[in-house]
């Protein structure tokens, strides 16, 4: 398999997936401005949206879309226990929380990585927007689960982390969410998390040090 991705994007939520199943798999950086991948491609011939992830499967078959991405490589591993068992409630509840993530907590964060400069009154109407999303994840903490769905580490936790971790590079403060703080701190200890946050160049590759 090959992962085309983009470093700290959302792609990194299915790097982190690949790397908690132990799945070999080549990673290639992608340039979605010029729409190039790093070894020269023209990446909207592999992805014709143009943004990543894309996922090229051991057959050549291209997935698009993290949700679809994200829940494929799942059901590769069932006894994971990374996605629940297809035609279950909790099967359900976690495409549930997958599109919340993409499509309003991403979505929330995307002014802030248009290219354009925001003024003062469209940041704070887009910082509301991210808040309002942050309390909703907190509210699910709120019971003491540790995951989203409960216990057990998903994908939907690969997502949700890549999108809350962008906070940092906003300098939006989750400190007012403590549960969604401690959340991502804990994520952030897993070692597919430091793997891939690694490999990205995220963080330095503490074996080098």
């Amino acid at each position: 398999m090959k992962l085309y991705y983009k470093p700290g994007a959302c792609s990194m939520a299915s790097h982190i997936v690949l790397n908690e199943l132990g799945q070999n798999f080549d990673l290639e950086k992608t340039d979605t401005k010029r729409g190039k991948t790093e070894s020269g491609a023209n990446f909207r011939e592999i992805s014709p949206n143009g943004y990543v992830p894309a996922l090229q499967t051991d057959t050549g078959e291209v997935i698009t879309e993290n949700p679809a991405i994200l829940q494929f490589l799942g059901d590769m591993a069932p006894d994971s226990g990374l996605v629940p068992a297809n035609g279950t409630l909790e099967r359900t509840r976690l495409q549930e929380i997958l599109n919340f993530v993409s499509s309003e907590l991403h979505k929330a964060y995307s002014p802030f990585f248009s290219g354009t400069k925001l003024n003062a009154s469209a940041k704070e109407l887009a910082e509301a927007g991210i808040a309002r999303r942050v309390g909703f994840i907190e509210s699910k903490l709120s019971d003491g689960r540790v995951f989203l769905l409960g216990a057990q580490f998903t994908v939907a936790d690969a997502y949700a982390f890549v999108v809350l971790n962008w906070s940092g590079f906003i300098e939006f403060d989750l400190q007012p969410w403590p549960l969604v703080q401690d959340y991502v701190e804990r994520i952030r200890k897993r070692p597919a998390v430091i793997q891939s946050m690694t490999a990205e160049g995220l963080i330095e590759d503490r074996k080098a040090s």
